[in-house]
C-alpha cells in the first residue's frame, strides 16, 4: 500500500502527495489509522462517471444482468487473489 504520514506531508507537502502518487493513490495515515485517500484527477475522474451499463433483457436472471455490468476495478484477479492470501495468512 502507498502510505504517506501526516508527520512526512507536514514536513514535505505536496511533493510528497506528488511523489506518491505516482505509483497510484496515497493512503494518508494519522496516528497509525487510516485518514485519507489522495487519488489523481483522472481517477478521481473514472470514479465519478457513470459506468456504461448493461440494458436488462427479458429472461435475464439478477445474476447474468450483474456479469453483464462494466468492471470499475483497476486491479487483476491476481492482485485480488495475493491480497487475500496475504490478508488471510493471519
Amino acid at each position: 500500500m502507498n502510505l504517506l504520514t501526516i508527520a512526512e506531508l507536514k514536513r514535505r507537502g505536496m511533493a510528497a502527495i506528488e511523489e506518491g502518487l505516482r505509483r497510484g493513490p496515497v493512503h494518508i495515515v494519522k496516528r497509525n489509522k487510516p485518514a485519507a485517500v489522495v487519488l489523481s484527477e483522472a481517477e478521481y475522474r473514472a470514479l465519478c462517471e457513470p459506468a456504461p451499463r448493461a440494458q436488462a433483457v427479458r429472461g435475464m436472471t439478477a445474476l447474468q444482468w450483474l456479469a453483464a455490468q462494466a468492471p470499475k476495478a483497476r486491479r487483476s484477479k491476481a492482485e485480488l487473489d495475493a491480497r487475500l492470501r496475504a490478508d488471510r495468512a493471519w
